[in-house]
């Protein structure tokens, strides 16, 4: 009987040199004034905008209008808070996205401003 062999590679690990807080408070999207209408007025739009800056899929924060908690806003403070090493918890990011969405969206925005850290793809194989 021939076995497998599982070879694991080792997994990229970011170090960053900023902070490991968020740069801005979750009610200082009222520093930049339009920025913070176009989130409170067209909040899915702007969370698109910046889904696709972020590297995911333009229409991926669509899906937040099916639930009580919004999975991918959620899920976006989440993925930004282990990309940057930004330490919170869970819990905060459940409030916030779900309670404070538009504001959440504005901080996640504000964050990537602020690192301005270029997306590397990984696994991506040449063809």
């Amino acid at each position: 009987m021939p076995s497998k062999m599982i070879i694991r590679q080792p997994e990229p690990v970011m170090e960053s040199k900023e902070s490991n807080q968020w740069g801005s408070k979750i009610c200082d999207c009222c520093e930049d004034v339009p920025d913070c209408c176009f989130a409170c007025w067209c909040c899915p739009c702007y969370a698109c905008k910046h889904s696709k800056a972020y590297g995911q899929c333009l229409c991926l924060p669509l899906l937040d209008m099916f639930g009580f908690i919004p999975p991918v806003s959620m899920a976006m403070r989440v993925s930004m808070r282990h990309r940057y090493g930004i330490k919170d918890t869970m819990c905060n990011d459940c409030l916030y996205a779900t309670f404070c969405n538009c504001c959440s969206w504005c901080q996640i925005s504000k964050e990537m401003r602020r690192r301005n850290i270029p997306i590397i793809l990984v696994s991506a194989k040449n063809t």
